[in-house]
């Protein structure tokens, strides 16, 4: 196989892991906190022989997070939070803290708050925050403090992080860091909203209409290519 080949399926193969990113962008429109990614490219240059040129492929390296706040919807849930500002919410896993932007909390049967995956979320201390059982109302202040009717029950820890995209996506939301938390010592939570999805449904779908012209003009490009090849040697197989 001739070097353009190779080339074209080192587009058309970076092309077909940008769709795979597009596409989980539009199924997490609806998603609350999701934050929309794209793709970073470069090009990777490589010397097939000491007397060769230099090939030029296509390589993918890593994804870029849109880390822009996406808009609220009001619910008037009075567990429903929304970070207006920077930061993340704490939650507890059996492997550790994790960070989510998704404010959808609730009570489970002991009357913790917790997110939607049952995940207990942290104060200001890395503890759990316990709903007395007879508190009629919970008022949750801009800067996270969590009180009822009978007094104060502690403070969410909201944190952010030096380097946000260096985060690593689980998936439901949630997010890991391997890097030292940095407390928002004045966070802006709005209680009775929830922060949506930033992906912009336009722009998607423009992406993936582009992406997938330009995989089909790749594809033209590889059969063309290959015809020219297979002409080439049925003509030399001619020759006597």
């Amino acid at each position: 196989m001739e070097n353009s080949l190779y080339i074209t399926l080192s587009r058309q193969e970076v092309l077909r892991r940008q769709m795979d990113v597009v596409s989980n962008n539009i199924a997490n429109m609806n998603t609350t906190g999701f934050k929309s990614q794209r793709m970073l490219f470069l090009e990777y240059l490589e010397r097939p022989d000491p007397q060769g040129e230099r090939m030029s492929f296509v390589q993918d390296f890593g994804l870029q997070r849109n880390i822009d706040a996406g808009p609220l919807t009001v619910t008037n849930n009075e567990l429903d939070l929304a970070l207006r500002g920077e930061g993340y919410f704490a939650v507890e896993t059996l492997t550790g803290t994790r960070y989510t932007r998704g404010g959808a909390f609730q009570l489970n049967n002991s009357r913790e708050i917790v997110d939607h995956s049952g995940l207990p979320v942290l104060d200001t201390a890395n503890q759990r925050i316990t709903v007395p059982a007879d508190a009629t109302e919970i008022h949750i202040a801009g800067d996270g403090t969590v009180s009822t009717e009978a007094g104060a029950l502690g403070r969410l820890k909201v944190v952010s992080f030096a380097d946000q995209q260096r985060m690593m996506e689980l998936g439901g939301g949630l997010y890991e860091a391997n890097q030292e938390e940095i407390a928002v010592e004045q966070p802006q939570i709005t209680q009775g909203a929830i922060e949506g999805s930033n992906v912009q449904s336009v722009v998607e779908m423009t992406q993936m209409i582009d992406v997938l012209r330009t995989y089909q003009s790749v594809q033209r490009m590889i059969d063309s290519e290959h015809e020219r090849i297979r002409g080439a040697i049925t003509k030399l197989g001619r020759v006597q």
